[in-house]
């Protein structure tokens, strides 16, 4: 396994079924790499970034689409279905870099 960089903040999100518990997902979120995306994912998941003092993110956000054995996708809390669209800067802002790979 990798090595956490220390300056790299840690987040979760605790996932329920039907009201019951189901686990936790820890995501290190790569600051040093990405440093908009990841301040943009934190606020998100903390619930810090407010629209008109009401905090705006994940919580309560349910997966919109589950492939078995493969991929989860979820956090469209615009929308609900994956076309929704919204950051703590504007509707979108500029990808920062293709570095990282997605393969975990």
């Amino acid at each position: 396994t990798s090595q956490r960089h220390p300056d790299n903040p840690v987040v979760f999100f605790d996932i329920s079924i039907g009201g019951h518990h189901q686990g936790r997902i820890k995501l290190e979120l790569f600051k040093d790499v990405v440093p908009k995306t990841a301040e943009n994912f934190r606020q998100l998941c903390t619930g810090e970034f407010k629209l008109n003092k009401v905090p705006i993110g994940y919580k309560n956000c349910t997966f919109h689409r589950i492939i078995k054995d493969f991929m989860i996708q979820g956090g469209d809390f615009v929308k609900g279905d994956g076309t929704g669209s919204l950051s703590i800067f504007g509707e979108r802002f500029p990808d920062e870099g293709f570095t990282l790979k997605h393969d975990k």
